[in-house]
């Protein structure tokens, strides 16, 4: 148990001392929090008016970035809400998260994603920052309001259709020209549909064996290698969502060779998982991209430490009981992410922290354009940050998930690290593992 001691209980914004905490695995150090930022590091820092916080054993990051999360809210609360998905994100060790724009109504207004910033700072657990939506509806026929909801509150940066690939390159080209004005991102969750059409999982040798429409590697490769090749035309940035191919890993180096301003994701299940769990027929399993062969996994973890891929994004899909627990050709695609991300890359990456730094914070708050987050602790920088204990192992129960649902594939298993603590401007949002509101 981590001790929790001293400080004024009653004051508004109490100072944090952390003992002994490791920066990023470097060695032990005290981090005085205070006014929202780290006001000292060192050995041996003034308790006095702080409360304490234990940290021996404990590795400090700079608070975790997710480029890639579904909430939900509006339109479907009962699987999710800003506050649910906040308060998981917390709990993973996030500081920030960007929400995906596939709600009801689509964030492609002002006003919608003006409403899901707003939530986002009610419930006061993470900064949430929308994604718009490319085209009106996402229905890939005309673009949305990207210059209003780039001036709106929200000061959206990033657009995605993500759910539905923008197919249509003409329009595609429009897009990536028209963000370019403001240095915004056209985030693509690559998918030729007409290659996918009644797909239900990665074609190959186990869609065979089970009989199940395959989803081909070439639809996601195909979209990636057209829209590289429009964002060096215009010049604009393109940011590819859950890569899940060894096809998509060579595409997006040639085109970073290239000197084309393009970035990639991949999300903690295609770094894990294969298509091998279909076997089961668990819709639990059933996730877009579909979860791929063990030498595509192999391929993007290489690529992921390589760097050819940029960050981890958790790609967090809740869904309500009746849209998992059903057959498998009628269960929504997607899985929890937010709450066992970490724990899933210290699994496959052990205990690397600045690259873990770097692929989970640092990296995706430059993309996102957040430059309070993704900053190491140090004197001045704002205290958004996360604490990990590493030596411990949870097995991960459903049940005691903080979303709303329950469509996680990592039931029943056993993975290493515990989030300790999370920050966020100095205060708390999570303290000895427990979520503090």
């Amino acid at each position: 148990m981590t001790d929790f001691t001293g400080g004024d209980p009653e004051a508004a914004t109490p100072a944090y001392l952390i003992r002994g905490v490791r920066v990023v695995g470097a060695e032990p150090t005290d981090l005085l929090l205070s006014g929202g930022v780290v006001a000292q590091t060192g050995r041996g820092l003034d308790a006095r008016g702080a409360r304490v916080v234990d940290g021996d054993g404990l590795v400090a990051l700079p608070g975790l970035v997710d480029l890639h999360t579904h909430l939900r809210e509006p339109g479907r609360e009962d699987a999710e809400t800003v506050e649910s998905g906040s308060r998981a994100a917390a709990l993973g060790g996030y500081t920030a998260v960007c929400a995906m724009a596939n709600t009801s109504p689509v964030a492609d207004t002002a006003g919608v994603v003006e409403q899901v910033w707003r939530l986002g700072r009610e419930a006061g657990l993470v900064d949430v920052q929308p994604i718009g939506a490319v085209t009106v509806g996402l229905a890939g026929e005309r673009l949305a309001e990207l210059g209003a909801m780039a001036e709106s509150a929200a000061r959206v940066r990033i657009f995605s259709d993500d759910g539905h690939c923008v197919a249509d390159p003409r329009l595609m080209r429009r897009a990536l020209e028209y963000v370019k004005a403001f240095d915004g991102v056209i985030a693509q969750h690559a998918e030729e549909p007409r290659l996918t059409e009644g797909a239900q999982m990665h074609e190959g040798e186990v869609s065979t064996r089970l009989g199940l429409t395959g989803w081909p590697a070439v639809a996601e490769e195909a979209i990636i290698a057209r829209d590289v090749l429009l964002a060096e035309h215009v010049g604009s940035r393109l940011h590819v969502c859950h890569l899940s191919t060894a096809g998509s890993v060579e595409v997006l180096r040639h085109a970073k060779k290239r000197g084309v301003r393009v970035t990639a994701e991949v999300t903690p299940h295609h770094l894990l998982l294969t298509d091998e769990r279909a076997v089961s027929y668990d819709p639990v399993f059933k996730v877009n991209p579909p979860l791929r062969t063990a030498a595509d996994v192999s391929a993007l973890r290489e690529a992921l430490v390589e760097g050819i891929i940029d960050i981890v994004a958790t790609d967090h899909a809740p869904h309500a009981l009746e849209d998992k627990e059903c057959e498998w050709a009628y269960a929504r695609p997607g899985m929890l992410g937010l709450e066992t991300a970490l724990s899933v890359l210290l699994d496959v990456l052990g205990q690397r922290w600045d690259l873990i730094a770097e692929r989970m914070s640092r990296t995706p708050a430059r993309i996102a354009g957040l430059s309070e987050h993704g900053r190491d602790p140090a004197p001045g920088v704002p205290a958004n940050l996360t604490l990990v204990d590493p030596a411990a192992r949870r097995t991960i129960d459903p049940g005691e998930q903080a979303s709303r649902s329950r469509n996680t594939p990592y039931a029943g298993l056993t993975l290493p690290g515990r989030i300790v603590a999370t920050f966020l401007r100095g205060e708390p949002t999570v303290l000895d593992g427990k979520a503090v509101k």
